[in-house]
């Protein structure tokens, strides 16, 4: 009597836990995707479409990056044509134009009155005159179509004058100055003892009003440097 009362209780006990947890599990169900097929299918589409969108954004900046990269490029080539052409410009290797003053240089005196005339200008005449032109802040000084840059040289060889490598003629040339302040530059002229210099060896410095615009040509000749060795890149790391 005794066993079958215990049995009884445990098989109660079992169909009492069975029936909590089935009961459990009707009032807390799985959670599950309630959608339907056109749901699913529509935000499977908005998904792609957001995808899409990122991919363009992604080549958009790329392109961008690479637009970037060949303008950098381009900008760097650029500023160094530039600094190129401003050495040019500084050696005097390009043809230059600016306000200034023409002068022209021509015999004083004919053979009519003094007989012999000296037939050169000589080279120490040329020196000083154009030392004081640069004392008077001239930018750019031609002779006889001559530019004259550091290199520039002017000698005498058997009683005839050069500049940088050619012969200067007799008389009847022109010296073109390049100034910011030509009214200045003419002023100072006008009481120069230069006139006086150039009358000394019979010859007339005729001097001209400012001038707007006068050219000096480009030095056409090699220019040689001393003294100076290219230097190694040295490598990285280093």
């Amino acid at each position: 009597m005794v066993n079958r009362k215990l049995s009884f209780t445990i098989i109660t006990i079992i169909v009492g836990l069975m029936v909590a947890v089935q009961f459990q599990t009707v009032q807390q169900p799985d959670i599950r995707d309630t959608r339907d097929t056109w749901e699913l299918r529509s935000d499977l589409k908005r998904e792609q479409e957001i995808q899409s969108q990122i991919f363009q954004e992604i080549r958009k900046y790329e392109a961008t990056i690479q637009e970037y990269t060949k303008e950098q490029k381009k900008s760097k080539e650029a500023a160094l044509r530039d600094t190129l052409e401003d050495l040019k410009k500084d050696a005097g290797l390009t043809e230059v134009s600016g306000p200034g003053i023409r002068m022209t240089v021509k015999p004083l005196f004919g053979e009519d009155i003094l007989g012999e005339v000296q037939e050169n200008i000589s080279a120490e005449l040329l020196r000083r005159f154009v030392n004081e032109l640069n004392s008077y802040d001239s930018e750019e000084i031609s002779i006889a179509g001559q530019r004259i840059v550091n290199n520039t040289v002017i000698r005498e060889i058997n009683g005839r004058t050069k500049v940088n490598n050619a012969w200067i003629p007799n008389a009847n040339f022109e010296i073109v100055v390049i100034t910011d302040n030509p009214t200045k530059l003419y002023n100072r002229l006008q009481v120069s003892r230069a006139m006086d210099e150039f009358a000394i060896e019979n010859l007339l410095l005729e001097v001209s009003t400012p001038i707007n615009h006068v050219t000096v040509p480009a030095y056409d000749e090699a220019i040689r440097v001393k003294y100076m060795e290219p230097v190694k890149a040295e490598k990285e790391g280093n």
